[in-house]
């Protein structure tokens, strides 16, 4: 005796689940409260509140000179000054300004562009699916910082050379992500349901498949936030990414680098990366415990 696949809970045509077979929304997110979390967002806060009001925060001006040249961290100034007489923590405020807003705009154009280009290869297959996987596959082939540098020595140096660099980088990693998924959902009965009335490919894939595809995506940014941030600051230490006297965190490590004994000058904005580094990483790994189900279940 064959048994009926139950209706999958996205189909129009599906009933109201049993009692008890999900997780209530409250208790839910309710894990989410845990030190890890907790931490991670204070700080993700902390600093959205740096990029909003840097110019109250910091005490001098990030582009001026505060005071004597290399000054060792005071009381008047805190992270001490630069081979200027900048003082360095006005500059790690106004450096979040950079830094964070561009690595997060990176982060939502690849995810985008990887998520149309692995939908569409995913869901129309064929010669699409090969052409665009093929195009994928020689992106991945090199490893990430070497394109990047490849791309953005190309373009010329600048903070939007940066981005575009790494957009190019990135894409093929969601593309990929999201292609699994369309292959995995669109066998679905609800997917063939939709298709047997009428539905175009088009509106099948943007109403029915797509919305239950995005998950994984989501998580991924979310942790490769981290990783993008590291990567602006890599581009702009090695001279290809924001240029002088722009306050941006790599370039601040490049000329603390070149002043080795004054260690507080690459000190602050090292920090800074850790923190948010560290805290979007949380972050990431708490959403994938609340939306994957697999870890729900354990």
């Amino acid at each position: 005796m064959t048994l009926a696949a139950a209706p999958d809970a996205a189909s129009p045509t599906a009933g109201p689940p049993p009692p008890g077979t999900e997780v209530p929304l409250r208790g839910r997110f309710r894990r989410l409260l845990t030190p890890s979390i907790l931490a991670g967002a204070a700080v993700v806060a902390a600093w959205i509140l740096v990029i909003a009001f840097a110019g109250v925060l910091a005490p001098y001006d990030p582009y001026a000179v505060a005071g004597p040249r290399l000054s060792p961290p005071t009381g008047e100034f805190l992270l001490g000054t630069d081979t200027l007489g900048r003082d360095v923590l006005s500059r790690v405020l106004h450096g979040a300004r950079l830094s964070l807003p561009i690595a997060l705009a990176t982060i939502s154009i690849a995810a985008l562009v990887g998520s149309v280009v692995g939908a569409v290869a995913g869901f129309y297959g064929g010669i699409v699916d090969a052409v665009l996987m093929r195009l994928a596959d020689i992106t991945m082939a090199f490893p990430s910082i070497l394109l990047a540098m490849a791309v953005a020595a190309a373009l010329g140096p600048g903070l939007t050379n940066s981005f575009v660099a790494i957009v190019v980088v990135w894409w093929p990693i969601y593309a990929r992500l999201i292609r699994g998924q369309i292959l995995s959902i669109k066998e679905r009965e609800y997917v063939t349901s939709a298709r047997a009335i009428g539905m175009s490919r088009l509106r099948t894939l943007r109403k029915h498949v797509l919305p239950h595809a995005l998950t994984p995506v989501l998580v991924s940014a979310t942790m490769d936030l981290g990783m993008i941030i590291i990567l602006v600051a890599s581009l702009s230490f090695l001279g290809l990414g924001a240029l002088p006297p722009s306050p941006e965190w790599g370039a601040m490590i490049t000329e603390g680098s070149a002043n080795f004994y004054q260690w507080w000058i690459a000190a602050g904005p090292g920090l800074a990366m850790v923190t948010i580094v560290l805290a979007v990483n949380f972050l990431g790994d708490s959403l994938r415990d609340v939306l994957d189900v697999r870890t729900r279940v354990r």
